[in-house]
């Protein structure tokens, strides 16, 4: 994207020339994005694992295969605290894995990744080198029943329910709207919904049943095209491409890091 195009949508959501190109700066040092030429910019090095993860929301049924009962484990180095580190919780939180005990961190074995590709994921996402990614088939029966407790089973359920309305709500109400109200609205929405699909745990059925989770990838595929199309004039303008899904670079450490900086240098 040219630096212009950049400027202009900051103006749509209200930040300054300024907070724009001090932003760039920031994260062209951190390697998320990269400058192609002159006064142009591409996702970088350090967002190519969280541009693949967020790239496929719309397919995260597929990579969903039968549950044996079986685990996967992650035993790492704890920080001060007794958690993981913090580049090691985020690549687990990303992938669902919880804490069984301290240093060893599980997720149901119901991922067509498997242990290797799982791996892989991982480290691209940030956990340590050393890290241990193992398959867990023996676990007690006290074990097994306190991993199956990990995660809440009912709130993503209600969490996809409630998103749900709101984006039927929302293509309602930007019907009548304004263009760039209704393409503030629909990024922002929009990226609210593809964050939850994307940091779904994906759990087997027999833990935490996936029908709303599934309800909510179709009903965003069609929100998804209804933003595509307000936001087709402004993109044709600056001659971008606008068919593909953003990745939300706020992904990139779990945090809204680069969302509450802008607003800080606006100020």
């Amino acid at each position: 994207m040219p630096v212009r195009a950049l400027v202009d949508v900051g103006e749509i959501f209200g930040l300054g020339q300024n907070s724009i190109r001090v932003a760039l700066a920031r994260l062209l040092a951190r390697g998320t994005v990269a400058r192609d030429e002159r006064g142009r910019y591409r996702l970088g090095y350090a967002a190519e694992a969280i541009n693949r993860e967020v790239r496929g929301w719309r397919h995260i049924e597929e990579r969903i295969v039968a549950w044996r009962g079986d685990w996967i484990g992650v035993h790492c180095a704890t920080g001060r605290r007794g958690g993981a580190r913090p580049r090691s919780a985020q690549a687990l939180r990303f992938l669902g894995f919880r804490a069984l005990s301290p240093g060893l961190h599980v997720r149901p074995n119901n991922i067509d990744d498997g242990i290797e590709g799982l791996r892989e994921r991982l480290h691209g996402l940030g956990l340590v080198d050393g890290a241990l990614v193992v398959g867990l088939s023996d676990l007690d029966l006290h074990s097994q029943a306190r991993a199956r407790r990990l995660w809440n089973a009912d709130a993503p359920a209600l969490a996809y329910r409630a998103m749900r309305d709101d984006l039927a709500r929302s293509e309602v109400r930007l019907a009548q709207a304004s263009v760039e109200e209704a393409m503030v609205e629909s990024f922002m929405l929009g990226g609210r919904a593809i964050r939850q699909l994307v940091l779904d745990p994906l759990l087997p059925d027999a833990i935490a049943p996936g029908d709303e989770r599934r309800a909510l990838v179709a009903r965003m595929t069609e929100y998804d095209a209804f933003g595509r199309s307000l936001w087709a004039a402004f993109m044709q303008s600056h001659d971008l491409p606008y068919r593909r899904t953003p990745a939300d670079l706020r992904l990139a450490d779990g945090t809204d890091r680069i969302a509450r900086f802008s607003a800080a240098t606006a100020r």
